[in-house]
């Protein structure tokens, strides 16, 4: 029963799955059926017969004829095959053979994405050709417009023009031929020729607009400016030779006759209206004129040069030399005096080289000027690598100068520090008698000996000969060190022994009642007979603030109070 009962459920369960599967085909191929319905349904015959509005003959025609046949043979030929196979999908999905109504509708899917892609080709190529027929027929009127304006400028101006006017009516002549190409084109219907008649007009008329715009300037540059700068380039050459300036290196004539030849050539091509090269053609002479300009004038600006510049150098050199002669004197004095390392004396050295080079190599450029021969500009040139060695020379010669004399400083300096410092080694010896302490404790007596040391070696270090101001600054260092541990140890002295002795003052009231505190400070006054301060401090503190916690405190506040 059980097994029976499991056959009915999957015999259902197979039905209601094959349902839904057949309903899922259906589907498929009704949306075949619809995108079929879809193109059935499309205005092709209406975009088509916006065409007979044109004129039906030449290309118009013909292409009007094939686009009618195609989609005839889409309406007669190929949708009938659609929907025979549309037919045929459905038959495959009622007899579940769905794996062939798949395969079906995919050739259906195949023939409909053709259709669709010849109709578009269609209407692309109809657009195409009616949006040209309006093109040429709103663009046209504004051609013939462009060609009155730039016919009646040229007859109004043709002056400006001189030979090129010839050359440009004969450009506007082709124009008119081209118009009549279009007339023609049109009538016999052949519109998308005409367009290209109407793009090609329009672009000659935007060319001659454009040589009609230049060629004035250019004529003026070609024929008046140019040859007028080359002529005044000549004249001034031929007057710097004459006064002796040497000028072969700018291979002036050759240039000249270029410049020349190559202006003729734009010239004939400014009258023949061909525009393109001449223009750039001219700019580029225009570079190499002032270029020109350039190299005679820096000849000139550079000769002035050297006439205002040569005894100045001359004096400055001169000078210079002076003032090392005298820094190598102080040098040698110095080295008496204070140590100078071997680097600093090699700096000094190399420095007298460059400058014996350097004054080697004015008095070879002074030759070379009054040769009155070489080129000026490079003259020039030379001279002032040579002003520019000389002021990186004045920098290292400067700075080798403030080094000794910082020597000197730096002893005065050191000088004024060691007074300081035995001032305040005098100052520190009156504190400790104005403080009457009995005496002092052997560590103290260390530092002060340590202090005194080290004053007495800074000393004999700037009493050397040569005096070597490194190992001053570090003596120096170390007695700054000594000094002010000193002062500080002395006021930490003086305030240890004077709290000590309050403090054992203080505990005299308790010797008699806690014996451990008489001993105490018994201790602590041998501490203090023997200079041992922070120890009887110490000891005696201990004892009273056993006995009266806080006593040390009152003690130093009520010392606080004096003092203040």
């Amino acid at each position: 029963m059980e097994y029976i009962l499991g056959i009915i459920i999957l015999v259902i369960v197979l039905i209601i799955w094959g349902y839904f599967l057949k309903k899922k085909h259906f589907k498929e191929i009704d949306q075949l059926e619809a995108w079929k319905m879809d193109i059935m349904n499309r205005p092709i015959l209406d975009e088509l017969s916006k065409v007979k509005q044109l004129n039906m003959t030449g290309e118009t025609e013909e292409m009007f004829e094939r686009w009618r046949k195609e989609w005839d043979a889409i309406i007669t030929v190929y949708m009938p095959d659609v929907e025979e196979l549309l037919f045929e999908a459905d038959d495959y999905v009622d007899k579940y053979r769905l794996g062939k109504s798949k395969e079906v509708q995919r050739m259906i899917s195949t023939k409909l994405t053709n259709i669709e892609a010849t109709i578009e080709k269609i209407l692309i190529e109809l657009n195409e050709l009616v949006g040209s027929e309006e093109k040429n027929r709103v663009e046209i009127e504004e051609i013939k417009e462009s060609y009155r304006k730039i016919k009646k400028d040229l007859l109004a101006h043709r002056h400006t023009f001189a030979k090129a006017a010839d050359p440009l009516e004969n450009m506007l002549d082709e124009i008119v031929e081209i118009l009549k190409q279009y007339e023609e084109a049109t009538e016999n219907g052949n519109y998308l020729n005409a367009r290209e008649l109407v793009l090609s007009i329009k672009n000659k008329l935007a060319m001659i607009q454009t040589k009609m715009k230049i060629i004035p300037q250019l004529l003026l540059d070609g024929h008046t400016s140019l040859p007028t700068s080359i002529s005044e380039l000549k004249v001034g050459f031929k007057e710097m030779v004459e006064q002796g300036y040497t000028l072969e290196h700018i291979e002036f004539e050759a240039e000249i006759q270029n410049l020349e030849t190559e202006l003729s050539y734009y010239n004939v091509q400014l009258d023949l209206a061909q525009t393109e090269d001449a223009e750039q053609g001219i700019n580029e002479i225009f570079d190499r004129v002032n270029l020109l300009y350039d190299l005679l004038e820096k000849e000139v600006l550079s000769k002035q040069y050297l006439i205002r510049n040569q005894d100045i150098l001359k004096d400055s050199l001169e000078a210079f030399e002076y003032e090392h002669d005298k820094l190598k004197a102080e040098t040698v004095v110095v080295r008496h005096s204070y140590h100078v390392t071997e680097s600093e004396l090699s700096a000094q050295k190399k420095l007298e080289k460059e400058i014996d080079k350097l004054v080697k190599r004015f008095q070879l450029l002074s030759l070379k000027i009054a040769d009155d021969t070489l080129i000026s500009s490079v003259l020039s040139d030379e001279m002032q690598e040579i002003e520019a060695v000389l002021n990186e020379l004045k920098v290292e010669h400067e700075a080798f100068s403030e080094k000794l004399h910082a020597l000197r400083k730096d002893e005065f300096q050191a000088r004024e520090v060691l007074q300081e410092l035995r001032k305040k080694m005098a100052d520190t010896t009156r504190i400790i008698t104005q403080s009457n302490i009995p005496g002092l404790p052997e560590s103290y007596r260390n530092l002060l000996s340590e202090a005194k040391e080290s004053l007495e070696d800074v000393q004999n270090k700037l009493d050397e000969k040569p005096l070597d101001m490194g190992s001053v600054h570090i003596f120096l260092e170390k007695a700054i060190a000594s000094a002010n541990n000193l002062y500080e140890n002395t006021e930490d002295l003086i305030e240890e022994m004077l709290l000590a002795e309050k403090v054992i003052q203080y505990g005299n009231r308790y010797r008699s009642r806690y014996p451990a505190v008489a001993e105490a400070l018994r201790t602590a006054e041998k501490h203090f007979r023997d200079y041992e301060y922070e120890s009887a401090l110490q000891v005696a503190a201990t004892a009273i603030e056993k006995v009266e916690p806080g006593s040390l405190d009152k003690i130093e506040a009520n010392m606080e109070e004096v003092h203040s």
